[in-house]
């Protein structure tokens, strides 16, 4: 493998993550409300590597779509924690999304399968 076909293989794999992130947040904060860092470890616990900076714009965008809301609560060690949930607009959101992902799958599965 070439270093291009690294590069090549890195990034088409970077753009599929950057487009499933949103729906992996939305899964993650349907279960339960989160601290970002608690976001970022059960994103990587599915070998899906976020930074904080792209976490943290993708939060914000999510909230001010209605998707997300954040409650602040007090820390036993150092500064009050912003926890994340998930709006009755999200979890609308989240719906589409999975009828969209397996519909997505469906259509790959299908041409993945052909002989």
């Amino acid at each position: 493998m070439t270093d291009k076909t690294k590069t090549t293989d890195s990034n088409i794999r970077a753009q599929m993550r950057k487009g499933i992130l949103e729906y992996c947040v939305l899964l993650l904060l349907s279960r339960q409300r989160a601290y970002p860092s608690d976001i970022i470890n059960g994103l990587s616990e599915a070998s899906l590597i976020v930074v904080e900076g792209t976490l943290y714009t993708l939060l914000n965008r999510l909230r001010k779509e209605g998707k997300l809301n954040h409650e602040w609560e007090e820390s036993p060690k150092g500064p009050p924690r912003k926890y994340y949930f998930i709006t009755d607009v999200g979890k609308d959101t989240l719906e589409e999304m999975s009828e969209a992902w397996d519909e997505i799958v469906a259509n790959v599965n299908h041409f993945r399968n052909m002989q």
